[in-house]
């Protein structure tokens, strides 16, 4: 094999680097309905729902992006529908990206980058939920891939125009 045909493929495809340089907590409540309006009459089961939105913008750094993610978790009992606790999490990134061609850098930032944050978003949810008083909250992981196609879908809708009828 000469040195012609093992440089030729690889000098044309840029590699990619990706380097979580900060990860911080930019907001954070936890509110125990039940220690605040007492426990509810009957047994407790609680239903939880989760919601999850992200954000990323580009820093003013060469390569620098901010990604946000924020996840709400809520839980009612199953029974009555009273609230049992509401914890809410702004998580942010802080990631240096290089070789993502621009028209895959949208999804690049909105599914891998919040894939690498998630393990400390969960661990930050089952701490507040157990210091909260309630049995700690182990989120099931969440498919970013399929957030993100959810959320393109939803624009391409809210973006159609109106059919108007021809007069």
């Amino acid at each position: 094999m000469t040195d012609e045909t093992t440089n030729g493929a690889g000098a044309e495809q840029a590699q990619v680097r990706m380097q979580v340089l900060t990860q911080y907590v930019r907001d954070l409540s936890f509110e125990n309905a039940v220690a605040q309006k007492g426990l509810p009459g009957g047994e407790v089961q609680p239903e939880i729902n989760v919601q999850v939105s992200l954000d990323a913008r580009k820093r003013q750094v060469d390569h620098q992006y901010e990604v946000i993610c924020k996840f709400r978790v809520s839980s009612v009992n199953a029974a009555d529908k009273t609230p049992l606790f509401l914890c809410e999490l702004d998580y942010g990134g802080i990631f240096h990206v290089e070789g993502v061609p621009e028209d895959q850098l949208h999804p690049f930032l909105l599914i891998e980058c919040p894939r690498m944050m998630f393990p400390f978003v969960r661990r930050i949810i089952s701490d507040m939920t157990r210091d909260g008083g309630f049995p700690a909250f182990n989120m099931d992981p969440v498919d970013f891939v399929s957030l993100y196609r959810q959320e393109i879908m939803r624009r391409a809708q809210s973006e159609k125009p109106a059919d108007v009828p021809l007069s």
